[in-house]
C-alpha cells in the first residue's frame, strides 16, 4: 500500500508541506440533494417563502462555505480562490 501523504511514520495526523509547490489552475466541483415537498419547491420557486429568497440565501452560503473550505476541512490549505459559482436544478416528477 502506498503511504498517505497526511500521515506519519508514527500514524500521526500531519499537515503537508506545499511551500515548494508551483501555483496550477485547479477546478473543483461538489454537488448536494435536498428533498422536498413538491409544494415547497412552488413556493421556493416562485420567490413566495415568507422569510425570504431561499434559492439566494442558499447561494450565498454556498460561496461562503468555499470561501472557507481550509477552516471546514482538516488539514486543508488556504486556496486562493478566482471565483465561485453556485448553481441549482430543480428535479421535478
Amino acid at each position: 500500500m502506498s503511504k498517505l501523504t497526511h500521515i506519519d511514520n508514527n500514524g500521526n495526523a500531519v499537515m503537508v508541506d506545499v511551500s515548494d509547490k508551483i501555483s496550477s489552475e485547479r477546478n473543483a466541483t461538489a454537488s448536494g440533494s435536498i428533498y422536498m415537498e413538491s409544494s415547497t419547491l412552488q413556493l421556493i420557486e416562485a420567490n413566495k417563502i415568507s422569510k425570504g429568497d431561499v434559492i439566494s440565501v442558499a447561494r450565498i452560503a454556498g460561496i461562503g462555505a468555499a470561501k472557507r473550505t481550509a477552516d471546514l476541512i482538516p488539514l486543508c490549505h488556504p486556496l486562493n480562490l478566482t471565483s465561485i459559482a453556485v448553481e441549482y436544478e430543480a428535479d421535478t416528477p
